[in-house]
């Protein structure tokens, strides 16, 4: 339990931490996000709007990400910077989490 708490509090402080580092950088640039989400995260993730390749069931594609209920900008940042198991710690600059996650968000539906 203890364990559990400790992880908790480690993710939002890094999530707040992204998020400050965020906003003192320029904004996401989504097209550079799709790059390098198409070079570091199609081993697992569908990143296009439309698959166009072999779909893995258990791992959520990213416009299925974007379009949870509440995701934001500081939600996913904070899903990268402290991956879950299953993902590789890619080190990414400040700018390029940004332009990754830009990217992700630019997938939401408009409803």
């Amino acid at each position: 339990m203890r364990a559990i708490a400790c992880l908790t509090a480690a993710t939002m402080c890094l999530s707040l931490a992204a998020g400050r580092a965020a906003g003192q950088s320029g904004p996401g640039d989504a097209a550079h996000g799709r790059e390098l989400a198409e070079r570091l995260c199609t081993n697992c993730h569908v990143v296009k709007p439309e698959p166009t390749g072999p779909v893995r069931a258990d791992v959520p594609g990213f416009p299925s990400i974007a379009n949870r209920p509440g995701m934001t900008a500081q939600g996913l940042a904070g899903a990268i910077i402290i991956p879950h198991p299953a993902m590789p710690g890619v080190q990414l600059t400040v700018q390029e989490l940004r332009d990754i996650v830009a990217y992700i968000l630019s997938l939401k539906r408009q409803n």
